[in-house]
């Protein structure tokens, strides 16, 4: 009871007054001070859109290899007589060295042989015109002398009817005419024969003279000369030594072009192609025209080796592309052409260009125009741009290529825009921002022209 009583008169009350308390400190009291909220500016890197012209570069490796060889083969057998002192691997020999001779003897012979055959043939001939003279002047007297023989035999005959001479005496009259006609019947066809006489002796002269023809070519062939200035690859010949009709006595390649045929990706050709000429993309997989379609674009290239201080260049020029594509990495070997492979060379400057070098290609096409931008600033076929308020803008564009670190926009972008080049995590559209100039990147596209 007491308690209760303590509950309601003093516990209650308490709780009552506390409660009042409160109630009107919270309806008195000021309200707290209010912090306006302030949107935050995103701090990016940003260039100036600027019209420029970039060249799209096809790159492609392969192999130097000479453009020319010379493979000395022997045309005629016979013994070595003399070989060339300087015919040695990797000598270089200038154009008309004599490499080797083979003993000529024989061949001189068949020279000879051949010659005096002709001059056989040639004194028959004479003989044969002599001859038909001879011949010609003998009918005319056995001619004259059967119309001797013609004018006995009649009188004989007049004699011979009137009783003046017996038989035995005509008889004798036409035997000796007979034989007479005999005579000029044989000088007749003699002379008759002499023409096909004379026809054969002129074949017979003319296969003479293929015959020394032939033997003079064979005398020539003996002495192996070179066509163009060389570098000695291989030599397989000594003196002493027989040498075969055909068998090959050195190799020999040419200094002054070399050769490189690299391989490219065909997807990346026909890129580069249609951006050098419209229509010449659709001739990329097509080798039998591409060497035309190559040559009138109007391409340049450059060779380069790597070396431990920087590449070695030399300028190129596209000649053609090899006749397949390999089916298993889908490249084409476009093969261009160094000139001066050795003339050119520099003593601890520029090397020759030598056989077996694995050498980068470099093709470069005509320069495509438009907005150079950094290639990390394109995201697919959008940029980031800083629009009107310093809001973050994104817009489609046309890339028309894209190359290293670098891109080219055909569409969609106009003088002195500002492109960011930053990465922004939370990419939203008309977010504020803190564009700041990128010098460095700013000066990599000015470099562009």
């Amino acid at each position: 009871m007491r308690n209760g009583l303590k509950l309601v008169l003093v516990t209650l009350p308490l709780i009552a007054a506390g409660a009042g308390y409160l109630a009107y400190t919270i309806q008195t009291k000021a309200p707290p001070a209010q912090i306006a909220r302030e949107e935050r500016r995103a701090a990016v890197r940003v260039v100036t859109a600027r019209e420029g012209a970039l060249s799209p570069v096809l790159i492609g490796y392969g192999l130097v290899t000479p453009a020319s060889s010379f493979d000395a083969i022997a045309q005629v057998g016979g013994q070595v007589a003399w070989v060339n002192p300087a015919l040695q691997r990797g000598a270089i020999l200038p154009a008309g060295a004599v490499l080797l001779r083979i003993a000529d003897e024989d061949y001189a012979l068949a020279v000879a042989q051949s010659e005096a055959n002709i001059r056989a043939a040639e004194a028959k001939l004479t003989e044969l015109v002599v001859s038909e003279d001879n011949q010609r002047a003998a009918l005319d007297i056995e001619m004259q002398t059967l119309a001797l023989k013609a004018a006995e035999l009649d009188r004989a005959e007049r004699l011979n009817a009137s009783g003046a001479l017996p038989e035995a005496g005509l008889d004798a009259a036409r035997a000796a005419h007979l034989a007479q006609r005999q005579k000029v019947q044989s000088i007749e066809s003699a002379l008759a024969l002499l023409p096909v006489q004379r026809a054969v002796q002129d074949e017979q002269i003319a296969v003479s003279r293929a015959a020394l023809e032939t033997a003079r070519l064979n005398l020539a062939r003996t002495e192996i000369t070179l066509p163009f200035e060389a570098r000695v690859a291989s030599v397989s010949v000594e003196v002493g030594r027989y040498l075969r009709a055909g068998e090959v006595a050195a190799v020999l390649d040419e200094t002054e072009t070399a050769e490189i045929e690299a391989q490219v990706p065909v997807a990346r050709l026909r890129e580069l192609l249609r951006l050098s000429g419209p229509e010449a993309g659709a001739y990329a997989a097509d080798p039998t025209t591409m060497t035309d379609v190559l040559q009138g674009l109007g391409l340049s290239a450059e060779v380069r080796l790597a070396m431990d201080d920087g590449p070695l260049v030399w300028p190129a020029r596209v000649a053609r592309v090899s006749d397949t594509i390999d089916i298993q990495t889908g490249t084409l070997g476009v093969i261009v052409e160094v000139s001066g492979a050795y003339s050119g060379a520099v003593p601890a400057e520029q090397p020759p260009l030598t056989k077996g070098m694995f050498v980068e290609v470099a093709i470069t096409g005509r320069p495509v125009a438009g907005f150079v931008v950094p290639r990390a600033a394109l995201d697919g076929d959008r940029l980031h741009l800083v629009g009107d308020g310093e809001r973050l803008e994104e817009r489609r564009v046309t890339p028309l290529l894209v190359q290293n670190d670098l891109a080219v926009i055909g569409a969609g972008l106009e003088a002195g825009t500002r492109v960011v080049v930053s990465d922004i995590p939370m990419a939203i559209p008309g977010a504020l921002l803190d564009p700041v100039e990128d010098a460095a990147l700013t000066a990599r596209i000015g470099a562009v022209k």
